[in-house]
């Protein structure tokens, strides 16, 4: 004999207030667009603030990755006892440091890059100025015979770091790096005029 308890209908019908309740947990139209409607005015909150943290670490990057290069240039210059020449591009953005082409035609350790494309970089026309012992410098160079200098890229500025660890005195003394939103940092000379280091404003 068949029972009530093993009717379908009966078993459909027990199972309706478990559905009900699924479909009161679903989200409606009307909450999915609130939901959207907040998320969008967050973002638009914050865009700005975040775009400007990206370009921030985008300048401290790229200036730390050009006080490397002038760290390797005179490391190498010390190391394999050859000018090295860290030239400069402002017009493309491009940097490059090779060994000087009077001592090594064809450099197979030469790097060059490109900066980021929201960046921009200028060269100060200021030169180094020489050391105290300029006068027996001069004194050496009136009866040594000097070496032609020969740039890799004689257009370009270009930082001249020598085989003594110094730094040639026709070398720019500062680098500036600058940003769209106009905030900027210094690759320059130290004080010692040993190295470069990086500055946040212009200093003399």
């Amino acid at each position: 004999m068949r029972t009530f308890e093993n009717s379908p209908r009966l078993q459909l019908w027990a199972s309706c207030p478990s559905a009900a309740r699924h479909a009161s947990k679903a989200f409606t139209l009307i909450e999915l667009i609130l939901v959207m409607a907040i998320l969008t005015m967050a973002v638009s909150v914050t865009a700005p603030a975040l775009a400007n943290f990206f370009r921030g670490r985008t300048l401290d990057s790229e200036a730390r990755r050009l006080l490397a290069l002038t760290r390797s240039g005179q490391n190498r210059a010390v190391s394999e006892g050859i000018p090295m020449n860290l030239w400069i591009n402002p017009d493309l953005g491009e940097v490059g440091l090779d060994a000087e082409p009077s001592f090594e035609k064809i450099d197979p350790r030469a790097v060059e890059f490109k900066l980021d494309s929201g960046l921009r970089i200028e060269v100060a026309n200021a030169q180094i100025v020489p050391a105290k012992t300029t006068s027996v410098r001069s004194q050496i160079t009136s009866t040594v015979s000097v070496s032609p200098v020969h740039l890799t890229h004689p257009s370009f500025p270009t930082i001249r770091f020598l085989p003594d660890g110094t730094i040639g005195d026709s070398s720019p003394s500062k680098l500036q790096l600058i940003a769209r939103d106009g905030s900027s940092l210094w690759v320059a000379l130290s004080r010692e005029r040993l190295s470069y280091e990086i500055r946040s404003n212009n200093q003399n």
